[in-house]
């Protein structure tokens, strides 16, 4: 961090700070669960592997589609693991919105879209409970659980939607000092790569729509949540009437809402979207 604001961007393949040395084994396990293993295996692998280095208690994986409630990936715990899933169920539905990282990937939104898959525009935001205003989010999330600080590591996916992987330091090992900063920095690419790797395997292989609407949104920015919300209900094969329904629309809203997609994507039908949905991406 170089000034007040508590989020700061990864510099590009830095060699400051101490050498990390990662246990093959321990690396190799995690490669071989990125898309197929269980929901939380790849966060209880990362907390394993980012434990070594800077002892951590818990691990939770979000990814974030602009001020909607986040989706849990996968969560991660090596002592609180009774409350941890209830404790970030209130989190998605509760507390998200009051999250400090919403303003770090506000701020970073333009330039993490200009970055490359390769080299992402990877940032860091640190939060302790003094931090947090809201007395019900900060004793829920940090004084229950008993978590001294948490660090998140943000990373856009597709051009629109954040994935944040957060560790959290207990109590029982104070503040992270300069030190256990430098190291975790030196362990955010692996981390950022892997998850993402992990979250395209699973979003593939759980739910073909949604790789599918990540795509066409990628090549078509200008789409709308409530646009990918249309084009969602209607990859579901739903007709006019149940879109309304679904969405809590009149009809003629609904109807007008398919027109506006359509035209967005300067297309006239539905036979044109399915054509446009497996289209290949430009090089």
């Amino acid at each position: 961090m170089t000034d007040a604001r508590p989020w700061w961007v990864l510099p590009p393949a830095t060699a400051a700070g101490p050498a990390v040395e990662l246990p093959l084994a321990q690396v190799s396990a995690l490669l071989q669960k990125l898309g197929l293993s269980g929901r939380h295996a790849v966060a209880e692998d990362l907390l394993r592997i980012v434990g070594a280095q800077v002892p951590m208690a818990q691990c939770t994986i979000f990814s974030f589609e602009g001020d909607s409630p986040p989706r849990t990936v996968a969560v991660g715990d090596r002592s609180r693991t009774a409350a941890l899933r209830r404790i970030t169920q209130d989190y998605v539905t509760r507390y998200h919105l009051l999250d400090g990282s919403r303003e770090a990937m506000r701020a970073e939104f333009d330039a993490a879209r200009r970055a490359s898959a390769a080299q992402p525009h990877t940032v860091l935001h640190r939060q302790r409970p003094q931090d947090i205003a809201h007395p019900d989010y900060r004793h829920v999330c940090y004084e229950l659980p008993q978590v001294a600080e948490r660090l998140a590591m943000l990373a856009l996916y597709d051009g629109w939607r954040w994935l944040s992987v957060n560790f959290y330091r207990g109590t029982e090992h104070g503040p992270l000092g300069a030190d256990d900063l430098q190291r975790l920095e030196a362990l955010a690419p692996l981390v950022v790569h892997a998850v993402r790797l992990h979250y395209a395997g699973q979003l593939f292989d759980a739910d073909l729509a949604e790789w599918l609407l990540a795509r066409l949104h990628r090549r078509h920015p200008a789409l709308s949540k409530r646009d990918l919300d249309v084009l969602r209900a209607l990859l579901d094969g739903l007709d006019n009437a149940a879109l309304a329904q679904r969405l809590g629309l009149e009809l003629s809203s609904a109807q007008t809402y398919v027109k506006r997609v359509h035209r967005k994507l300067g297309i006239g039908s539905q036979r044109e979207l399915l054509g446009l949905l497996v289209q290949p991406d430009r090089a």
